[in-house]
């Protein structure tokens, strides 16, 4: 497997965890509704949601190691997930600052006896931790799951097998980042220092990569070092734990937040924008059609921050539309991060967790992102329009006439293909993917189909098109995404049953 396919692996398996997440948001942000003063102490019930969302935010490392562990596994076990646990704990326990004080001869009822051991023990706890130990159990689950010992030890055979191997790994590696981890962590911090130095251009920054990184599906990675705690920023945890982190001296009002707050202007409203222009600008024969489309999926993108099926839309045939979607959300993180208007999300950048979280001590004159919106709505429709006449781009209404034909023809199969079973759509896709034989690992995340296959030039693109497939993206010789849209999960588990 190629590194770009591993790396894939790992920023999907990355959104199990982040998972979590919305119902962490919900719980504080309804929380911070009723009482936002010093974690709802004015109200019970508003201490009560807080407190329980709290436990989400603060357990983010050990819900990383988990999910990671699962994610990555081969068949998606709790065994992995257990193994993930075990190892973590480890760890973490065995460098522990009252260990490393025990190991070091350090006298722990002495006050200030922390200052005598390295700081980065301290924060052996964090999300880059749990990814690792994910990842280090999912591999040796994918490895020991199926090893049969000696009949006298068969009781402790395959998937049973794996925490023990685990546990002894993670001994063997803890002894290790006792020497490496304070290298490590102060790496980390240097490297989250430097963007934190950039300020509001660091944000921008990000929000172009962030865009970019999508076709490939890396872009979780990539969040995963500004959203949490592996480069020293946690912005979305600092972000929902509000007060509590205002108090620990965590979060700052005012920047907390800025990696997150110039996405709410662009899902929300540059982008229907931009399949407003696309309606306007489809062929006369097409409109119906392409308003059916295009109204959907800025429906999703308002109101839950879904991006992808428009994205998906013209990310393809028309890329330069693409690239300048990409500058336009840099540039909105920067104005949001310039200005100070915060809000954060525990989804993503939609109407709902907008509402949610504007109660949050840390939204700081949030409503100013729906002003700022409503000017990128009008920049998305404006620019859109004039380069896809400009230049003649086939977006979707504008294809040539016998890709229109087929989209016809298409569209008129459409409701057969809708009215049939998730198994008979499994079925097709297996079939259009080059058969079972092809497949070595089927996966998904919210909208697409991640498959491992042998040769993908057996993938055939035009019948995952005409199928409702919105994309077909080949990752090298053995990695396959096939965006199909919110039911992806459920395509995926019906083909691993007929695998």
């Amino acid at each position: 497997m190629g590194i770009l396919a591993y790396m894939q692996r790992v920023g999907r398996s990355l959104m199990v965890p982040v998972a979590v997440l919305p119902a962490a948001a919900i719980l504080l942000g309804i929380g911070y509704w009723i009482n936002n003063v010093e974690w709802g102490a004015n109200s019970i019930a508003a201490t009560f949601l807080i407190k329980s969302g709290g436990a989400i935010i603060d357990n983010m490392p050990i819900l990383f190691a988990i999910g990671v562990a699962y994610g990555m596994s081969k068949d998606k076990d709790g065994a992995a997930a257990l193994s993930g646990l075990v190892g973590f704990l480890i760890i973490t326990t065995l460098l522990s600052p009252n260990s490393i004080a025990l190991f070091e001869g350090v006298d722990t009822s002495v006050d200030g006896w922390q200052t005598q051991i390295s700081p980065a023990f301290a924060k052996i706890n964090n999300q880059f931790i749990g990814i690792l130990v994910g990842i280090i159990s999912a591999e040796l689950y994918n490895k020991f799951s199926t090893v049969e010992l000696h009949k006298a030890l068969a009781f402790f055979s395959g998937k049973r097998l794996v925490p023990i191997i685990v546990s002894i790994v993670m001994l063997l590696i803890s002894v290790i980042f006792y020497f490496i981890w304070p290298i490590i962590f102060e790496a980390l911090v240097k490297f989250g220092e430097s963007i934190k130095n950039l300020g509001a251009a660091g944000a921008g920054v990000y929000g172009f990569f962030n865009r970019i990184l999508i076709p490939v599906g890396l872009h979780h990675a990539l969040n995963s070092v500004f959203w949490f705690d592996v480069a020293n920023i946690n912005d979305i945890p600092n972000f929902l734990a509000g007060q509590s982190a205002i108090d620990s001296g965590k979060a700052v009002v005012g920047i907390t937040g800025r990696y997150q707050a110039g996405f709410f202007p662009i899902m929300m409203f540059g982008l229907p924008g931009a399949a407003l222009a696309m309606y306007h600008t489809a062929k006369k024969g097409n409109k119906d059609k392409t308003a059916s489309i295009m109204l959907a999926a800025s429906f999703a993108a308002f109101f839950t921050g879904i991006t992808e099926p428009l994205e998906f839309a013209f990310m393809f045939v028309a890329p330069v539309l693409y690239v300048i979607h990409a500058i336009l959300t840099g540039i909105s993180l920067f104005i949001a991060a310039t200005m100070q208007w915060i809000c954060g999300f525990g989804f993503s950048a939609g109407l709902i967790d907008m509402l949610l979280q504007s109660g949050n001590p840390l939204a700081v004159h949030w409503y100013m992102l729906i002003l700022q919106g409503l000017v990128f709505f009008v920049v998305y429709y404006v620019v859109f329009r004039f380069i896809i006449v400009k230049f003649n781009l086939k977006t979707p209404g504008r294809e040539d006439e016998d890709s229109a034909a087929q989209s016809s023809t298409n569209e008129a199969d459409k409701p057969a293909q809708t009215a049939a079973d998730t198994t008979a759509l499994a079925e097709q896709y297996l079939a259009i993917v080059g058969g079972k034989e092809n497949l070595t690992n089927i996966d998904s995340c919210i909208t697409r189909l991640r498959l491992s296959v042998k040769d993908s030039d057996l993938v055939d693109e035009a019948a995952a098109k005409a199928l409702g497939a919105m994309a077909v993206i080949k990752l090298g010789k053995t990695g396959v995404q096939i965006v199909v849209g919110q039911q992806a999960e459920k395509i995926a588990d019906q083909m691993k049953k007929l695998v």
